[in-house]
């Protein structure tokens, strides 16, 4: 039970805070990938679907990479902590 109420409230910050990360690091990616310092997005008409849709699959999975490896790492700290697993 402790260990659930200590989660809460962190999952929520660190799930803020790995979006910020994760936006800044597909920056990064794509300027290293690219040569362009900003990514597409869907709604610009000069842009080809071509462009569009990689982009969109690679920040996805850097978004889904960072938020899994916050939340198990806020979840191994719970538990390291209070010895019970949060979730």
């Amino acid at each position: 039970m402790l260990a659930k109420a200590l989660y809460k409230p962190l999952s929520m910050t660190f799930g803020l805070l790995s979006g910020l990360v994760a936006g800044m690091l597909f920056k990064r990616v794509w300027k290293a990938v690219a040569h362009e310092d900003v990514p597409p997005t869907a709604t610009e008409e000069s842009r080809r679907w071509r462009e569009v849709l990689p982009a969109a699959a690679l920040e996805g999975a850097i978004v889904a990479v960072v938020k899994a490896a916050v939340g198990r790492g806020g979840a191994s700290g719970v538990r390291r902590l209070t010895g019970t697993w949060p979730a």
